[in-house]
Formats: structure tokens, C-alpha cells, sequence
């Protein structure tokens, strides 16, 4: 499969037989490792990717798919974003996913496909990708309550792990926050502050984050009239909705927003008003995106650690494809942190 070349210093290409006498293992060792087998020793592991490194030995991807029947590809998949999918490439949330995708995939040897599925006809390619053997499963974060696409990957039987709890539930693998423990956080904060005239902006109603982390606001005030505006987590929806807001109550004194981009837009229009942020309105938005800290003022926001999020969805699908999973669908629920900065 490899040849039968020694390597380095003879003008072809290093072989399996290479790896292996720099490591001080057998070739079949070296197979393993190279092909992503689990069960080995990690001491083990690491000098062969250090002779790997070494002696400048690529696999041969043809040759190893054929005898692992594995692509070594996943396809990470952006599904509901509709004709708004330039906001994907916008709103730092997707960067951090795609971060802790690749970080979590570069070590096994792992390339992550990017696609987007926002109808019916991109969903049915996504599933003929995976169907044909292009990629190994599935990393899916849909931006939609209502999306189809992890009920179609579940009834194919396809391996996928969902970025978020699936509603209805459908039998794949999932992780997400605590989002109502979140929304608590915030509302416990501005209390904390002397805050007593609140106001949340919520993302869209058919997200169940959104709903989630505005219900965990709203019990933790034990029952006060909380006015809650509804935007679409971004900068421009966060402004829109803060001025409805400011029209309704003029003397607010303290704002959650679901998340960062709709807090720095909130910031903004307070900013309009002649307000300050936080000596007359407290700000507490949610993510703890790269936008929270390049913000002016710096947000204290609920900190989602997205990237170790991402890296949990790759190791759920890696084990899925190698067969090593419980026949159960797994759920990981990962707790929020209160990150407190400048706005409140």
C-alpha cells in the first residue's frame, strides 16, 4: 500500500516501514495510529506522530479510505440561515464553532467540510454527500427552531451531533448550554447592582436558546414585570429593539441582551440618549463573543464556552462513526459562566 521505499534521504517518498523504525514500533503500530484507531496507548501515539513529523510521512488517503471505509472528512453544516447566510461570516458565534471544530479535528487527521443547508434542495445534497461516503457524519448548528434537517439525517441514519438541544427530540447525539441557568446569571447581576427597572432583548421567538436564556431572566426577578423585546442577534436588531424599549420606559436602568452583538447595539442607542452605561443603564449581554471585549464599554456578558462545545460534538461524532457510542443518543449540557467587564 505504501511501497517499500526506506525513505527519507533517498529521493521517494517515506514509507509506513520509515515512521516505524524512527518510533521503535512495529508497521502495524504505526497503521493504527495513522488510521485514527483509539485503543492505543497515548505515550505510544505521541512518539509516532513525532516520527511521523520526523521523517515527513503523508498518508495515502486513497489507499487508508479504502481499508478504514472512512473519508476522513465530517461535513459541519449551517442550516436555517436563509438568504442571510453572509450573517454566518459576521456574527463571531460561528467563527468560534468553526475554531473549536477544526482545533479539535487538526490532531486526528480530520478535514471539516463546510456546507450550508437553507432549503429543501441544500438539505437533500447534504444528505446524498453524506449518503455517497463524502464525508464521515455530520456536525450540524442550525439557526432555526423548525429546521427539518436533523429529523432527515436521524430517519437516513446518518451520523450527526446537533449544536443545540433538538425540539422535538429526534434520536442524535447533542450538546448545548444551560441557557436558563444563563439568563439567571444576568438577572441575579443586575439585581445585585440595585438594579430594579429591567428590560431583556430576545433573540427570535423560534429559537429555543433565546426563549430559554429570556425565561431563565425573567424567573430569577421572582415575578416583576420584565418588558422583553424581540430582534434577530444582530447589531442592528439589538438597536431597533433597545429604542422600542427606551419608548416604552424611559427610565430603565438596566438591560439583558441574549446575546453580544444585540448588547453592543443596545450600548449604542443608550449611548444616543445621553445614557451611560453602567451609571444609568447596566448592560449584561450573553456568548462572551470576541465582540464583548472589543466592545466600548467591554461587556459583562454570560460567557457560552463554544469552542469546548465544538470540540464535545467532534469527539461525539468521532465515536460515533468508530462505533464506540452507547446505541443511546448522547446529550451534553455545559454550564454558563458570568464574565463581568465594564457595562455592568
Amino acid at each position: 500500500m505504501d511501497g517499500s521505499s526506506t525513505g527519507a534521504g533517498t529521493g521517494t517518498a517515506p514509507t509506513l516501514e520509515d515512521v516505524a523504525r524512527a518510533a521503535g514500533v512495529s508497521r502495524a503500530t504505526v497503521s493504527r495510529v495513522v488510521n485514527g484507531v483509539r485503543n492505543v496507548d497515548p505515550v505510544i501515539q505521541q512518539a509516532v506522530q513525532q516520527a511521523v513529523a520526523a521523517t515527513g510521512y503523508v498518508p495515502n488517503r486513497a489507499a487508508r479510505s479504502l481499508v478504514t471505509r472512512r473519508s476522513g472528512a465530517v461535513a459541519l453544516v449551517v442550516s436555517g440561515a436563509g438568504a442571510d447566510s453572509d450573517r454566518v461570516f459576521q456574527d463571531p458565534f460561528f467563527g468560534r464553532v468553526v475554531s473549536g471544530v477544526v482545533r479539535a479535528l487538526r490532531p486526528r487527521g480530520v478535514h471539516p467540510v463546510l456546507m450550508f443547508a437553507d432549503g429543501q434542495e441544500d438539505r437533500a445534497q447534504v444528505l446524498a454527500y453524506l449518503s455517497q461516503g463524502g464525508a464521515d457524519g455530520a456536525l450540524l448548528v442550525t439557526t432555526d427552531g423548525r429546521d427539518p434537517l436533523p429529523g432527515m439525517l436521524a430517519a437516513a441514519a446518518l451520523p450527526a451531533v446537533l449544536f443545540a438541544r433538538p425540539t422535538p427530540p429526534v434520536g442524535l447525539d447533542w450538546v448545548d448550554l444551560r441557557h436558563r441557568e444563563g439568563g439567571a446569571l444576568a438577572a441575579r447581576h443586575l439585581l445585585a447592582r440595585g438594579c430594579v427597572r429591567l428590560a431583556a432583548i430576545g433573540g427570535p421567538a423560534d429559537v429555543p436558546a433565546s426563549r430559554e436564556r429570556v425565561a431563565g431572566f425573567r424567573e430569577a426577578l421572582a415575578g416583576a414585570a420584565v418588558r422583553v423585546a424581540e430582534a434577530d442577534f444582530t447589531l442592528d436588531g439589538g438597536e431597533h429593539a433597545m429604542r422600542v424599549l427606551l419608548a416604552e420606559q424611559s427610565d430603565l436602568d438596566g438591560v439583558f441582551a441574549a446575546n453580544d452583538l444585540m448588547a453592543q447595539g443596545a450600548c449604542l442607542v443608550l449611548r444616543e440618549h445621553g445614557l451611560r452605561v453602567p451609571d444609568d443603564v447596566a448592560v449584561v449581554g450573553f456568548d462572551d463573543s470576541g465582540a464583548a471585549g472589543a466592545a466600548r464599554p467591554r461587556l459583562t456578558t454570560v460567557r457560552q464556552p463554544v469552542e469546548d462545545m465544538a470540540a464535545e460534538m467532534v469527539r461525539l461524532l468521532l465515536d460515533r462513526v468508530a462505533g464506540t457510542s452507547a446505541a443511546a443518543p448522547a446529550a451534553v449540557l455545559f454550564d454558563p459562566e458570568l464574565v463581568v467587564r465594564d457595562s455592568a
